[in-house]
């Protein structure tokens, strides 16, 4: 894989991810391969705990509105355009399916996709000045990949309109306080105190880790598909629309929006 890498230590691994620049933005390549990435655990029955990290500077700025592949979705028809925008969904939904422990370790800004990736596996650390940040709506989007029912197990649903409607930067402490992160650690942290919850999961016996985990999920998400089976389809219909490209143009030259609701 070209912007993933996968570490093995016992019965622990790392996954990190690094598209080469700051901003760590989530390419549909990019995307590809972190599901390729949980998914190559499927048949590992000796892995306890996966720890998934970006960048020491930002875990990731969110989807890549600038990805030459994503901007031609488009101009496809219907059904082209509906594969193309599951790539997403199929990547947070392979990592929340991923049997062994998996921890998120935080460091900078975790920005819109990246909170839908980070909130689909189990759990959060992150950094004392880092912060989660999710704007789709004020770019003319609905928030999408099944992030929506995730979030809102986490946080309720009030705190939830707050992060996804409002679009509230959240930042370290807010986040732990608000159950939308687990704990809190130093900047340049977030890999070690990972590593020592990760080594509590592999001192325990496995198979019964993986079903308690399978037993809270399948409780946890009962009803999470219901919530988000359509929010592709949703995203679609939004980029259709002028508040979208008036959204990501603003964006892109660092000035206000200016909406019509069209």
């Amino acid at each position: 894989m070209k912007f993933v890498t996968i570490e093995k230590k016992g019965r622990i691994s790392v996954v990190r991810f690094d598209r080469g620049n700051a901003a760590n933005a989530l390419s549909l390549a990019l995307m590809r391969e972190l599901t390729e990435a949980a998914r190559s655990f499927d048949d590992d029955a000796e892995t306890s705990a996966i720890i998934l990290t970006g960048r020491a500077d930002n875990f990731s700025l969110g989807a890549d509105l600038k990805d030459p592949e994503h901007a031609a979705l488009k101009d496809e028809g219907l059904a082209r355009r509906r594969v193309g925008l599951m790539t997403g969904t199929r990547m947070c939904r392979a990592w929340e399916e991923a049997q062994p422990l998996t921890i998120s370790a935080i460091e900078g800004w975790c920005v819109g996709g990246g909170v839908a990736l980070s909130v689909s596996t189990d759990l959060r650390i992150i950094g004392q000045g880092s912060g989660m940040y999710v704007p789709e709506i004020e770019r003319g989007m609905n928030m999408s990949w099944g992030s929506v029912p995730r979030i809102t197990n986490l946080v309720g649903p009030a705190r939830a309109k707050r992060i996804v409607i409002l679009a509230e930067k959240i930042m370290a402490d807010r986040a732990q306080d608000w159950g939308l992160a687990d704990e809190t650690v130093a900047d340049g942290g977030t890999l070690d105190a990972a590593m020592q919850m990760a080594e509590r999961a592999a001192s325990l016996p496995p198979v019964a880790l993986r079903m308690c985990k399978q037993d809270i999920n399948a409780y946890a998400n009962a009803l999470a598909h219901t919530a988000s089976h359509s929010d592709y389809d949703q995203f679609a219909l939004a980029q259709d629309g002028d508040d979208f490209a008036e959204g990501v143009q603003a964006f892109l030259e660092k000035r206000p929006a200016n909406y019509t609701g069209n």
